[in-house]
């Protein structure tokens, strides 16, 4: 009974509109208060929970996606994308989904992906004979790729809440997200033979070389970050840094596009979303010191092993629920609300907290699509004008492509573990 009233209080201040941080905190200190625990003793463990150098990855890697997008060096990604297999059966939906590959592991951002490259995608693949909402479906789908492929900011609060290692996290969303992002594409390929739909000419192996020239430096981001960390030249931390410097050199110096009108809107853009999330963090540990001194998450362990649930059968019910809670609450809420108490039941049935990480991620995109809050579907419909209704209708078989790959991952662990394990993180 308490630890139904305990999210039902929460979930009433969330879908009162009540920021996330504040419900968190609030929620936190009510049940704290409740109890007559010493709800002053918050202080320090606010500040031991600020006091860890992984949360400078989150500025680091906002500040690396704006320049990058400030300084206008994505741009030419989706014209090397359509230049290089758009005149195929389905290439523009292709391009598409793999235009979105490439901007989602530099910017890190579902909503930033799919507003980018649904302003130039949409256009075309309806000027080609894509139904209107399967443009639309595509472009919302492939935008979800930001969360899974890194760098990724809920990866990042997943391992600040779960002491799992980032660098570990990041390589193995690589792959899950490579999987899902072919499975977009083949189904993209197979709708357009079934539709019948045309395709614009191949423009020749110059203009293919020309474009994939003037992409290069944005097509070389996601290696040198990612490629660093695979090989063990950057830690995480550090691979944050080098990226931004990477970032900044390009757009300052190759592209020349970048001044100080547009460094000012970058560190402008950095600061508003970090304290945000610092703010998210800050709640969510309220929370999260509140529920473990009522040992909730503790009894939640024990209740989960007295009842007998296997590891597959806690898997499965808890990724039914988070599917559900994806349908009315934001990505960053369900993690830092669900992984703090759910964490010492995994623990005690030997669950790994990377692959269940990929899990979340994808079942996070879901939520992405899914409405009636699926942010990236509210993004389409504000850069289209098109009905909701078409948007969803788009949409669902990209749901279910991914429910596929939440299933594939589920059943063989190693599709998201042979990365990190591989490249020496253990166990």
């Amino acid at each position: 009974m308490t630890t139904i009233l305990i999210f039902v209080g929460l979930l009433a201040l969330l879908l009162a509109g009540v920021p996330i941080f504040a419900a968190l905190a609030a929620t936190g200190i009510a049940v704290l208060a409740f109890f007559g625990e010493n709800v002053t003793a918050i202080g320090d463990t606010l500040y031991a929970t600020m006091d860890k150098s992984i949360l400078a990855t989150i500025p680091l890697f906002v500040f690396m996606a704006q320049v990058m997008i400030r300084g206008h060096v994505i741009d030419d990604l989706y014209q090397f994308a359509h230049n290089l297999i758009g005149h195929i059966k389905g290439g523009l939906g292709v391009a598409t989904v793999l235009s979105c590959t490439i901007f989602a592991s530099i910017s890190g951002s579902s909503v930033a992906t799919a507003l980018s490259i649904g302003s130039s995608a949409i256009p075309q693949m309806e000027k080609y004979g894509y139904q209107r909402k399967s443009a639309l479906g595509v472009v919302a789908a492939g935008g979800t790729l930001g969360i899974l492929i890194p760098p990724s900011g809920p990866m990042i609060l997943y391992s600040i809440v779960t002491d799992a290692s980032i660098g570990a996290l990041f390589l193995a969303g690589l792959i899950p997200g490579l999987l899902i992002a072919l499975l977009f594409s083949a189904y993209c390929v197979i709708s357009a033979y079934r539709g019948k739909m045309s395709s614009p000419e191949y423009p020749g192996h110059a203009t293919v070389l020309q474009s994939a020239k003037k992409a290069f430096w944005a097509l070389m981001m996601p290696p040198f970050v990612m490629g660093g960390i695979y090989l063990g030249v950057f830690t995480p931390g550090e691979a944050a840094a080098a990226g931004s410097f990477y970032a900044l050199i390009v757009a300052t110096f190759i592209y020349r596009r970048f001044r100080f009108k547009e460094l000012k809107q970058s560190l402008m853009e950095t600061m508003q979303v970090s304290l945000m999330v610092f703010a998210i963090i800050l709640g969510a540990h309220i929370f999260g010191h509140a529920i473990t001194i009522i040992r909730l998450p503790a009894e939640i362990a024990e209740w989960v092993i007295g009842v007998g649930f296997s590891k597959w059968g806690f898997i499965l019910m808890v990724m039914a629920i988070i599917f559900v809670m994806g349908m009315f609450l934001e990505s960053i809420a369900i993690i830092l609300i669900t992984t703090p108490i759910l964490l010492p039941a995994m623990v005690a049935l030997d669950i790994d907290l990377i692959w269940y990480g990929v899990l979340l991620m994808v079942n996070l995109e879901l939520a992405m699509i899914t409405p009636p809050v699926g942010m990236n579907l509210f993004v389409i419909k504000g850069i289209t004008q098109a009905p909701l209704s078409e948007v969803i209708s788009g949409s669902i078989p990209y749901v279910l492509l991914m429910l596929a790959g939440l299933a594939l991952l589920i059943l063989i662990p190693d599709i998201a573990t042979f990365l990190p394990y591989g490249a020496g993180y253990g166990q």
